[in-house]
């Protein structure tokens, strides 16, 4: 946003000096147009916590990619295109046990085989419950991960956490002791939608 700002600057800059102000102005319109399209897309919409402790909610806004087994159990997939809220959730409340970096490509974020993608990967321990992965992903576009938490941190169900810059995705790795509530095509937002259920008790 401040890029915006500077070149909006820049061009009120030399519409003062050009014999014609018509350069001036068309470099003011795209910067203005550029800064709004920033702040757009930096937003950052209040919203009100979960409150039911036997629920896990969806880490971002999108729509989710794929529900499946890879392996390691299931994993909520969800795209996060360039006009939604890029901010991240946490899926449900817990103590960060680790968050870790990992090297990878850069594939377009709407494809599963972004998961090999370089992305960041935060473990949440739930009191009296399994730990919950949940990942940011890079996209083609977005380049730049940040997690604002480190190891030790308490998080509050769907408290903020981190932002990916621009096109995205993230995922959910569920425990045995849960199962997933969405389907693949589900429209979904960060700390609101309800994306999966505990099925022990604590």
């Amino acid at each position: 946003m401040a890029i915006g700002v500077g070149v909006v600057f820049i061009g009120w800059v030399l519409s003062g000096f050009a014999v014609s102000n018509a350069f001036g102005v068309l470099v003011e319109f795209f910067a203005g147009l550029f800064t709004v399209s920033c702040a757009f897309f930096f937003r950052d919409p209040h919203r009100v916590l979960p409150a039911d402790p036997d629920k896990l909610y969806s880490p971002g806004d999108g729509v989710v990619l794929s529900v499946g087994d890879e392996g390691s159990g299931t994993v909520l997939r969800v795209f996060l295109s360039i006009f939604d809220v890029h901010i991240q959730r946490a899926p449900c409340e817990g103590a960060v046990e680790s968050v870790r970096r990992h090297e990878g490509a850069f594939l377009p974020a709407m494809k599963d085989d972004a998961k090999s993608n370089f992305r960041v990967e935060l473990r949440l321990k739930p009191e009296g419950r399994d730990p919950v992965v949940v990942e940011q992903i890079a996209g083609i576009i977005a380049r730049r991960i940040e997690c604002w938490v480190r190891e030790g941190d308490k998080l509050a169900c769907g408290q903020r956490y981190g932002i990916i810059h621009f096109g995205s995705q993230v995922a959910v790795r569920f425990p045995a002791s849960a199962r997933c509530t969405l389907k693949p095509g589900d429209r979904v937002f960060g700390g609101v939608t309800e994306a999966g259920e505990w099925t022990s008790k604590r």
